[in-house]
């Protein structure tokens, strides 16, 4: 007999996670009635039965939910008995206000990939295989309930065994929403550039024999098309690297199995864990001594970005042991190709064939790329696998859409306690990147059912990003760039402040017309005070400076030693570029030569000096290389002069660099001078911290930018500020990169308009 009925609201991701298939079993196991159904806020469910089974079930529900689910909140009101025959799931109900989670796209599941590889399973070698416990999920997703009609798998209506399955409690596969098999589904074929299928046969066997003769495949995955070829082949490498005229940047691997990355990298029982991790990210990597891959693949760098497996493609495709590039499908700077058309048309040029599917992806959705920083996750770019997982804040905020950076972009929106940063974009200096973009903020609003009150953008009046924030017929509050830096991990950590915030990046438009980079805040969620910065340097041609660093490391040189410098031993002195002349006496003049005290044209300045890079190819490589040729040294301190004046504390740049300079003339290497570089710098940032720390009672340090992606850096400051006893926040769910910054400028537009 009935002694008590319930009604549960469970929100969080707990749709296409196979949330209900769960509930109707552990009814069953429960013996309680009533139903369950997707809404448009999360789960919901009635029970009758004893109060013993109901309390049974409520605490089995919290504690046995499936791997996929992330409960935010179970919410239980009492109802009066209805009679429930026994147990349903009911057809989800629509709503206005949606706030149902969406789940990140997961990574093909064991049990899976068991029956991808059982030549006597209805699904051998088919490619779209998956179940509640794995599959795409985002990127197929147009609307909200989970259901689906509202996915892009909506045109492949099911066959009677798939539909048996769908409809079976005690199935794996009980209402997964994009079940298919090879009689009903989607289906590959193998094409050659010019957009001709090839013969028919397995061509998942004709495209890895393809591979292994040297062809560039463009391969359809969940999020987008990647550029795949043999990581061993450095002809075919090199070819690739030139087509997508890409010269320096590494290309991110994609190994067979985990055996097969731990024969060329180092990996570490925290790297292991990410790499094998349902989300599936590029990792990146320590190369092994004997690593046999290819050169050009990381060009003069000890460290691979690798990833495994995630789509049952991809199992289809690699050998155990083979190693792939398994790059963005586009040409430099443009955003990952994901519509057919599009990249037949984009990508002819650089691949050979291409091997693509008829399952649409709604939204595109680029590789994450992380890294292991103390033992934790530090991203470097957060996307596929983790978008749109929210971030969840310390309080309610009004509803705000923060538009990003120029560089790196993500936006963000707020919903309640929780904030949704988008899937990386790119460069907005690209205009397909741009109208990318614009056509993801209006599907994010639409998904999350967010209409903002507010935007906020950076102060730069350049960004098109601010140009788009200007455009909207919303208030505006503009965010100092630095500021949203230190305040997205104020996020991520739920600290109010006031903390000392150090922010070291490129360029960020500061308020008094230089631009910042360099910066010591003392911040809260809705202001700040610069209270420290790194001096300013003159970047001779603006722009030009920061893809030439020869630039301002010549302009030292001539402050240095006068039109002496000609004569020194320095290896940018003796081999001087081209119109050197024009730039210093511009320079001179003040003609295009713009202030700036970001920490990355320092080390841009410094590479060049030591002649390690002179121009760069991709942002931060002059930094890049800086680092890896510190590696194995140990720095020394050298000069370094911190003034104070008006409360706010100054780090010169000068006795550095013209200690460097005297030690290049003393014949000390390179490598050693870049190790000392990075110490020194350390050692006067933690000493301008400490001053500020004591004058203001602050001892919470943040540290954010794009320049603590400089592991060595980041990891000698994080133990100097540690010896003095100060707790230091990191970044652990977003990017310390301009792909964090719009979290930071949504927290404090939410803050400054509650």
């Amino acid at each position: 007999m009935t002694n008590t009925a319930v009604h549960i609201h469970i929100t969080g991701i707990v749709q296409g996670v196979g949330f209900r298939p769960f509930v109707y079993n552990l009814a069953e196991q429960y013996g309680v009635r009533g139903w369950v159904s997707n809404n448009a806020n999360g789960v919901e469910l009635e029970l009758e039965g004893s109060q013993t089974a109901i309390d049974g079930f409520i605490a089995a529900l919290k504690h046995q939910a499936p791997p996929l689910a992330v409960i935010d909140a179970i919410t239980v009101a009492c109802r009066e008995p209805c009679g429930y025959a026994g147990f349903s799931i009911r057809p989800s109900v629509d709503g206005q206000c949606k706030t149902a989670l969406v789940s990140p796209d997961v990574a093909t599941c064991p049990n899976c990939v068991r029956e991808l590889l059982q030549p006597d399973d209805r699904r051998y070698r088919y490619p779209f295989i998956n179940c509640t416990d794995c599959g795409p999920r985002f990127t197929i997703i147009e609307d909200i309930p989970y259901d689906r009609q509202a996915t892009t798998m909506r045109r492949f209506t099911m066959c009677p065994a798939c539909q048996a399955e769908y409809d079976n409690p005690a199935n794996r596969r009980f209402h997964a929403q994009p079940n298919a098999c090879p009689v009903c589904g989607p289906a590959y074929r193998l094409l050659d550039n010019a957009g001709r299928p090839l013969s028919d046969g397995d061509i998942f066997a004709r495209a890895a024999k393809l591979i292994a003769g040297g062809s560039i495949l463009a391969v359809k995955g969940i999020g987008g098309y990647h550029l795949a070829v043999n990581a061993r082949d450095e002809a075919a490498v090199a070819r690739l690297r030139a087509r997508k005229v890409r010269e320096d940047k590494p290309f991110a691997l994609m190994a067979g199995s985990l055996a097969a990355a731990k024969a060329h990298c180092l990996v570490s029982a925290a790297e292991e864990q990410l790499l094998t991790s349902a989300a599936r990210p590029v990792v990146l990597l320590a190369k092994r001594d004997n690593c046999r891959l290819a050169g050009s693949i990381a060009p003069g760098n000890p460290y691979i970005g690798m990833m495994l497996p995630y789509t049952p493609a991809h199992y289809l495709l690699l050998g155990q042991d083979d190693i792939w590039v398994m790059t963005s499908g586009n040409s430099s700077d443009e955003p990952i190709a994901y519509q057919d058309d599009d990249a037949l048309a984009r990508l002819n040029t650089i691949a050979d064939y291409f091997l693509v599917h008829d399952r649409d992806i709604y939204c595109r959705a680029d590789d994450s790329v992380v890294r292991v920083v103390e033992e934790q996750p530090y991203f470097i770019r957060r996307s596929r696998g983790y978008v749109p997982a929210p971030v969840n804040l310390a309080r309610e905020l009004p509803p705000v859409l923060a538009v990003g950076g120029e560089l790196k972009n993500t936006f963000c929106l707020t919903r309640g306690k929780q904030a949704f940063l988008s899937a990386h974009t790119g460069d907005l200096e690209n205009l397909p990147t741009y109208q990318s973009y614009v056509e993801a903020i209006e599907h994010y609003q639409r998904l999350l059912s967010v209409t903002p009150q507010v935007v906020a953008c950076d102060l730069h009046p350049g960004y098109l990003s601010t140009k788009y924030a200007a455009a909207l017929d919303l208030p505006i509050v503009a965010v100092q760039h630095h500021h949203a830096h230190i305040a997205a991990v104020m996020a991520e950590h739920h600290l109010q402040g006031p903390v000392i915030g150090i922010a070291f990046d490129g360029t960020g438009y500061g308020p008094d017309g230089t631009l910042w980079g360099g910066e010591f805040l003392v911040a809260d969620l809705k202001e700040y005070r610069r209270a420290g910065h790194l001096a300013t340097l003159p970047l001779p041609g603006g722009a030009k400076a920061i893809r030439e660093p020869w630039r301002p490391a010549l302009w030292w040189l001539q402050e240095l030693y006068g039109q002496d410098f000609v004569n020194r031993n320095i290896p940018l002195a003796q081999a001087l570029p081209p119109g050197w002349e024009l730039v210093l006496a511009a320079a001179a003049k003040g003609i295009n030569t713009p202030l700036a005290s970001g920490a990355g044209r320092w080390f841009d300045t410094a590479a060049a000096l030591l002649g390690i890079r002179r121009t760069i190819n991709y942002e931060g490589q002059a930094a890049v290389e800086l680092e890896l040729a510190a590696q194995g040294h140990n720095g020394r301190v050298l000069p370094y002069a911190v003034s104070e004046t008006g409360g706010s504390w100054v780090l010169d740049y000068r006795p550095l660099f013209g200690a460097l300079c005297r030690e290049i003339q003393a014949g000390t290497a390179s490598a050693q001078l870049a190790a000392d570089f990075h110490t020194t710098l350390a050692a006067a940032t933690c000493e301008v911290a400490r001053h500020i720390s004591r004058a203001a009672g602050i001892r919470e340090i943040v540290l954010s930018g794009g320049v603590f992606q400089n592991i060595t850096l980041l990891q000698q400051i994080i133990g100097m500020l540690a010896q003095n006893r100060l707790t230091i926040y990191l970044h652990r769910q977003v990017p310390t990169n301009d792909g964090g910054l719009a979290l930071g400028q949504a927290v404090i537009a939410g803050e400054r308009s509650r």
